[in-house]
């Protein structure tokens, strides 16, 4: 991510996404309000000095004909070779297999960097998000209405 692309992501944001569904909660007026997309702006560019940077966070636009559709990012953990993940996508590009590209890439990412698994946290509603992770070999876990997903970067993730 870098400001050649953050205006397109939030594009894509405010007519196919939910403000909860891709930024942290705001204190701003609901919807796509210019506080919100302020805050939104700023919770990305916070992330461009990447793993290193005081975010701990690198994100890429997610690109589907040469278009921006959404974001994936890796944020370290604070157990070493660890980092953790998260991605949305406009409602458009969802269900065509662009969120198990884009998480295939990221671990490619991932492993370039030194880590050694990639962990995620969602709801057991999140069917897409479940879906994608189990597809790249994701470990789930279950408690309750929440799912934790492991992908050792070591294993081979299973073909489509």
């Amino acid at each position: 991510m870098d400001e050649r692309n953050l205006e397109p992501l939030l594009s894509v944001a405010v007519a196919e996404a939910e403000p909860d569904d891709v930024m942290p909660p705001v204190d701003a007026p609901a919807g796509w309000s210019a506080a919100r997309r302020e805050a939104f702006r700023e919770f990305h560019r916070a992330s461009f000095a990447g793993l290193d940077g005081p975010t701990r966070t690198l994100m890429y636009a997610i690109l589907a004909g040469g278009e921006v559709v959404g974001m994936v990012r890796m944020s370290r953990c604070d157990e070493p070779g660890v980092v953790e993940t998260g991605m949305w996508l406009g409602r458009s590009a969802r269900g065509q297999g662009l969120g198990v590209a884009a998480l295939r890439e990221l671990m490619d990412a991932a492993a370039a960097a030194g880590m050694q698994a990639v962990v995620a946290d969602t709801t057991r509603d999140n069917a897409g998000a479940v879906e994608v992770l189990r597809k790249c070999g994701a470990k789930l876990l279950e408690n309750g209405d929440r799912v934790h997903a492991e992908i050792c970067l070591d294993a081979t993730p299973p073909a489509l």
